[in-house]
């Protein structure tokens, strides 16, 4: 029983922390585009669990999808919410530098 209620307060902070909305612009399956996917996954599940989605949008299928959030590099992140909208470009290997980059860590 304990347990039980230890498991709904889990469930109720999750439901009430921040919902994560990230779009990774990609093109195609370029060594670098999978390796930012990678490093983003790896990523949210450690800092972001259950609370973020990632749409991923590759340029090379749907190219016009670029003009939205005015992307000019690739890969690039999106973060569409929590507001206000960042952008962070590259491969993601910066863990440092993509968590301050998000918000989710401070500059020292």
């Amino acid at each position: 029983m304990a347990s039980e209620a230890k498991a709904g307060e889990r469930q109720q902070n999750v439901e009430t922390e921040e919902r994560w909305e990230l779009r990774l612009y990609v093109a195609g399956q370029t060594p670098k585009s999978v390796r930012a996917f990678g490093n983003l996954k790896q990523l949210c599940e450690t800092h972001l669990a259950g609370r973020y989605s990632i749409e991923v949008i590759d340029l090379v299928e749907n190219p016009q999808l670029a003009d939205g959030d005015q992307i000019v590099a690739i890969p690039t992140l999106v973060r569409k919410l929590p507001e206000p909208m960042r952008k962070i470009i590259g491969d993601l290997s910066n863990t440092e530098r993509v968590l301050v980059g998000l918000d989710l860590r401070r500059m020292p």
